[in-house]
């Protein structure tokens, strides 16, 4: 019994001394439930280049040390995760990638704690947009109002009749939010917008929802919402005989789910490359994600290797020992080459946490050449006050 002691305090002892040679921080993250597919991967991914980083010496002679706790897209358990994370493992960098849901209560405790929130994976908060509130930052691809003036400028750019418009989502805050806007700019692009269906999250059947979509004779439907959402309420339109244009966010599942449909009207917009793009670094994506046996497709796993770009760039621009203030300080003035798996950089500054500039690709399945093709390359939007 007492060898068995010596040994658990010696395994303790080791731990806490990585603890304190370690970047902490600290995830909350719907690892499971409903909206787990779209928020695990991103998470997994993350710790696979963090692990690969780590391999190689770590970040300026130091590990990255990841607490992953989660949240099951519930908030009561991503304020207790916040909590946790900030009082007893001190991070340095606390993380949300979960539903929109999960925001204000890891807002307030990193408030409260002073410590920078990052969202990975989980749609970026207008917060982040310039002028930032002082501790949100957020990577991840999409984001309110900029991804409804891309899919909303592709529609009327490629329709020569009149757009009648419908909008789906699914009733979480944020995507309601943004559904609501890409209505009233629909307004002012000449469009005509007929219907609006909001579907509880997740909605066991979504054709009640198509059904009054389709009453209302749209010939393209714009959802942004998660992919659930988005791709059950096409589905349910086409079974009801809908034969119009829908474009919507491109989530983790999307390239996948082309080619599983292989509906040349189905259009996804995003700022990822896909995998079909075959730009240089996929290759080292599939090589890293592989030696951590993933149990995803190499296609959902993007969003988390630039998440993991962006917590090295960040960490190798603080000096040690890290704290909140001197990681929130590197932050406010980074500047991450994502080689080619967006249209530019990512650039945060002081004002503007989420970046400088946009990029946007459409994508569809083109039945001529049995592929996925781009049907529009990168197109920029700058993001200002």
């Amino acid at each position: 019994m007492k060898r068995t002691a010596i040994t658990l305090a010696g395994v303790l002892a080791a731990f806490s001394a990585h603890a304190q040679n370690a970047h902490v921080i600290g995830v909350s993250a719907a690892m499971t439930g409903p909206a787990a597919a779209t928020y695990a991967p991103v998470i997994d991914a993350m710790k696979a280049y963090l692990e690969h980083v780590n391999g190689k010496g770590g970040i300026n002679g130091h590990p990255v040390q990841l607490v992953v706790l989660d949240d099951s897209a519930e908030p009561s358990r991503a304020a207790a995760n916040a909590k946790r994370l900030l009082a007893d493992d001190k991070v340095v960098l606390l993380m949300n990638s979960s539903l929109s849901s999960t925001y204000a209560p890891m807002v307030a405790e990193a408030k409260r704690a002073n410590v920078p929130l990052y969202y990975a994976g989980a749609v970026c908060p207008k917060d982040t947009y310039p002028p930032a509130d002082p501790l949100q930052f957020c990577s991840t691809a999409f984001g309110a109002n900029l991804d409804s003036q891309a899919a909303l400028a592709f529609v009327k750019a490629n329709s020569k009749e009149a757009v009648r418009l419908g909008f789906a989502a699914m009733a979480i805050p944020i995507a309601r939010a943004e559904i609501d806007y890409a209505e009233g700019l629909s307004k002012t692009l000449g469009m005509t917008p007929v219907e609006k269906q909001i579907s509880p999250p997740p909605a066991p059947d979504y054709t009640p929802f198509a059904t009054k979509l389709k009453e209302a004779n749209p010939n393209w439907v714009y959802s942004w919402s998660p992919w659930v959402s988005q791709v059950r309420t096409f589905e349910a339109l086409r079974r009801l005989g809908w034969e119009g244009r829908y474009i919507t966010w491109s989530h983790l599942n999307a390239e996948d789910e082309l080619g599983r449909l292989r509906d040349p009207s189905f259009y996804v917009l995003g700022t990822n490359a896909l995998f079909e793009d075959n730009v240089p670094i996929h290759a080292e994506i599939r090589a890293v994600t592989h030696r951590a046996n993933l149990k995803y497709p190499v296609t959902f796993l993007t969003e988390g290797f630039i998440s993991g770009m962006v917590i090295e760039a960040a960490l190798k621009a603080t000096p040690w020992p890290a704290t909140p203030q001197k990681v929130l300080a590197a932050m406010n003035k980074l500047k991450v080459d994502l080689k080619g798996l967006r249209g530019g950089p990512l650039e945060w500054t002081e004002e503007n946490h989420f970046r400088t500039k946009q990029y946007y690709r459409v994508w569809h399945w083109d039945s001529g050449k049995n592929a996925i093709v781009r049907v529009q390359d990168w197109q920029a939007i700058d993001v200002k006050r």
